[in-house]
């Protein structure tokens, strides 16, 4: 392969979009783990949480590590499996987001010390670890989001429930729930049991999180029309909305009357603007619309067409 179709890619707005939004969200998450998971010492089902469990235990050992550094070799040990087992694309977007977790804690470390945010005697950020945990959870849970979406991950957890998601078809949040679980079990070699119990069930509602978020950001609306001037709404669908539909030969169950029927997968802007149209331009039809979760194919793909 030349050198040049090798770095063709880097040459494309998709790219550089894509390396903001990971950029972003690894930030994101870096504070979340910074600020809520490691003051609170709550080993949440993920790479981050074992991390913490093996530096403490170097601890007990009297050898400092610290969690950024444990986070990093971990992540770099599990991108093989990412390229290999799930695809390079995802692996190689991976690499970045894992790679930047540790450094982007530092960074964190030294912008805005956590200590300055806590009073003296407060255990923890929020002071509460239920709150702790939730704050953690939500947050991670938008920035995994964010990059499960442009098929990124934020690195070890997330590569093991990528695997689970793909061999096993279960859904992402269930994937994260099922590895979160085996990792915070761990805990139990330095944590007390109630910890290592809070770990559990926030590793339950980040799944539970997780699943919400992404359906929340992959809904779309399913329409269906059926009216006599689907011609003209075909027309708006195809050339305004930019959008694909398809068109079936209905017959009526009480008249035996003809009639076509448009489906079409809108975003709720779009079918706002459908609905609109049909207002204004006093379009009269028979509707139904109901919420769509997953899209599979080039649904996002919108290809401007050629005006004749």
């Amino acid at each position: 392969m030349k050198v040049g179709e090798i770095l063709q890619p880097l040459a494309t707005f998709k790219f550089w979009k894509e390396l903001v939004i990971m950029t972003v969200a690894m930030f994101i998450a870096a504070a979340a783990v910074y600020y809520f998971l490691m003051p609170s010492n709550l080993v949440i089902g993920s790479i981050t949480g074992l991390s913490m469990v093996i530096s403490s235990l170097f601890g007990l050992a009297g050898i400092t590590v610290k969690v950024s550094l444990v986070v990093t070799i971990i992540n770099a040990a599990l991108l093989i499996m990412a390229w290999f087992l799930i695809g390079k694309e995802f692996g190689a977007k991976t690499v970045y987001t894992a790679l930047i977790l540790g450094p982007f804690i530092e960074i964190w470390e030294k912008i805005l010390p956590v200590s300055r945010l806590m009073e003296p005697g407060q255990p923890s950020l929020m002071g509460d670890i239920w709150f702790d945990l939730l704050c953690f959870v939500l947050i991670l849970s938008i920035s995994q989001t964010i990059l499960f979406h442009i098929n990124a991950s934020t690195g070890g957890l997330d590569i093991l429930a990528k695997i689970i998601n793909k061999y096993l078809h279960f859904d992402i949040g269930t994937s994260v729930t099922v590895a979160g679980a085996l990792i915070c079990c761990s805990a139990f070699a330095v944590n007390p049991f109630r910890m290592v119990v809070i770990g559990l069930i926030g590793t339950w509602i980040n799944g539970l999180a997780l699943d919400y978020f992404t359906a929340s950001l992959n809904r779309r609306k399913r329409v269906c029309i059926i009216s006599s001037q689907h011609e003209r709404l075909r027309k708006y669908i195809i050339e305004e909305l930019q959008r694909g539909c398809s068109l079936y030969n209905v017959t009526g169950g009480y008249h035996g009357h003809q009639n076509v029927e448009i489906q079409a997968l809108l975003t709720q802007d779009e079918f706002a603007n459908l609905m609109d149209y049909m207002r204004v331009n006093d379009i009269h039809g028979f509707i139904t619309a109901g919420n769509v979760n997953e899209i599979y194919g080039d649904w996002n793909q919108k290809k401007k067409k050629k005006k004749i």
